[in-house]
């Protein structure tokens, strides 16, 4: 065997050096991609709450409203 023990073994840590740095990285770039979609979906949340909280105010004020009209047509008892 021409090739020294120590160089095959230095050849090989190398080797795994760089196969961790490339696996480093792409993992890198997964928590970035994941925290962007962490953040989009937290903002899709948020739209829909506020959509939510949107309409329920709209059938809030419908409901005044209602309650005005049918007083005004004597449609309710006078207690209500």
């Amino acid at each position: 065997m021409s090739d020294d023990p120590n160089n095959l073994v230095l050849n090989l840590l190398r080797a795994i050096r760089g196969d961790i740095a490339n696996l480093s990285e792409r993992v890198d770039d997964v928590a970035r991609r994941m925290t962007t979609l962490e953040i989009q979906i937290g903002n899709q949340v948020a739209t829909e709450q506020s959509h939510y909280a949107n309409t329920m105010l709209r059938l809030d004020q419908m409901e005044v409203r209602m309650g005005r009209i049918e007083r005004r047509l004597n449609l309710t008892d006078a207690t209500s």
